[in-house]
This record gives structure tokens, sequence and C-alpha cells, in this order.
């Protein structure tokens, strides 16, 4: 059955009670406040809806993750991060990027990434739990990704590009420096062919729960001033195959 969430307070059913069709559907209603929200990514739940629904919570099985042992560069990629000219930054402009990967995907397939979306998420960002990464052509935003950091778990929820290998150099970049500071899991969520040639791996969700559960448990694995707005090295450390 499909749990639907009280209008008051910010709790949700145990994830292991999702559906299986469709896969990892949870719940339905409640809002996208702050405290829902971070309840729900502490749980290994995520919202994903579009403008014709009530809020849908999910939590499938498989879970995709990346680890930094599987974290996985191409050598072609390897070469292209040596020699491109394109910057990579964190946190300078996270607006910007929640609001074109919204226009990337609706132009393919319909968003869930509305207005509703945006909002809270640009206000998760305020609070210093949602960041973004981004990829310049000089001063013209060209790729980023955004997504939501749960101690050492960062839950990564969208990206785009309009260059070529940008996507894949804002994840690159970010996932070498994540885990170089401590960070111990990139969640994507689902399956996707983009990221299973970065390296994703699928984890059963009770092993995915346990780890996010125990990370998130421990309140702090990276440090607080890794989120800085900053600009990131990209040049490439290895993992090419």
């Amino acid at each position: 059955m499909v749990y639907r969430l009280a209008t008051q307070g910010v709790s949700f059913p145990r994830p292991e009670l999702a559906l299986q069709e469709p896969n990892g559907l949870l719940a339905v209603g409640g809002d996208l406040s702050v405290e829902r929200l971070l309840n729900a990514y502490r749980n290994g739940i995520f919202p994903w809806f579009t403008e014709d629904d009530p809020p849908l919570w999910w939590s499938p099985d498989p879970r995709a993750v990346i680890t930094p042992e599987t974290l996985h560069e191409s050598r072609s990629m390897r070469r292209f991060r040596r020699r491109t000219s394109l910057r990579v930054t964190l946190n300078h402009a996270f607006t910007e990027v929640i609001a074109h990967c919204a226009a990337t995907h609706s132009s393919r397939e319909g968003t869930w990434i509305t207005a509703e979306m945006q909002a809270a998420y640009n206000e998760l960002h305020h609070l210093g739990h949602a960041h973004s990464i981004e990829v310049w052509d000089q001063q013209q935003l060209v790729g980023g990704m955004y997504g939501v950091a749960i101690a050492g778990v960062f839950c990564g929820e969208s990206m785009f590009h309009h260059a070529t290998n940008a996507s894949k150099l804002a994840f690159l970049t970010f996932s070498e420096a994540f885990f170089a500071a401590g960070g111990q899991l990139l969640d994507a969520q689902v399956p996707n062919e983009h990221l299973a040639s970065l390296g994703q791996i699928d984890l059963p969700r009770s092993q995915f729960l346990y780890l996010i559960r125990r990370y998130a448990a421990k309140k702090q694995s990276v440090a607080p001033d890794f989120w800085l707005p900053r600009e990131l090295n990209h040049k490439s450390s290895g993992n090419s195959a």
C-alpha cells in the first residue's frame, strides 16, 4: 500500500515498506518543508513528482550509488580534464544550476523540478544543506549538478550540460574532492547509463539504508568549510581505465 502522510509532523513510514511496483513508491502527500526533506534524506527517501501530482516519496530497491572504490574515469575523460580550459566551482550559482536542470529535463520529458521544488531546494541551499557544482566557459555557465549533503553522503538530484563533457567534469571533479574530504557515498538514487560509466553500482536497499543511517548518526564526516564557495581543481587524479 502507499501511505498518506499526515499534514502535521514530518515522519515517514519505514522505507522497507515501499512498493515493488512502481519500484520504491512509499508515500503521498505532505509538503516540501526543510524539516520534512531533511528527515526524508536521512532515511533514504526522496521526493519525485510532476506538477500534476501531489508530493510522491520514494525509496527504490536497489539503490544506485558511487563509492570511493568504484569511482571510474575513462582514459578519454582523463585527457579531456588535463586539456580543458573549463573551470569548476562549488556553490557559486545554485539557483542558476537548478533552473538549468529543470529546463533541460522539461525540454526532454517533462520535469519533476517544479517551481515548488526549486523554491524548496533553494531554501535548503540557503541553510547549508543543498549544494551546487558549476562548470564555466569563461563567464558562461555550461554545466553543473546539485544535491543534498547528509553527513558523509551526498544525494545527487540532477545535472545538466551545454558543452561536451561538462556534466562529467562536474561530477568527477566534485566526487574526487568530496571523497578526499571524508565523504563516504554518493547517492544516485536510480541507475542510469550516464553514471554507470562513472562507477555507479547497485546496492540492496537494506544495505543502503544501513549505511546512510550510520553516516547520519555521526552528524559530521565532511568538514563544514569544505562547502565554502570556491574553485575546484579539475585536473585528473587517476582512476583511469
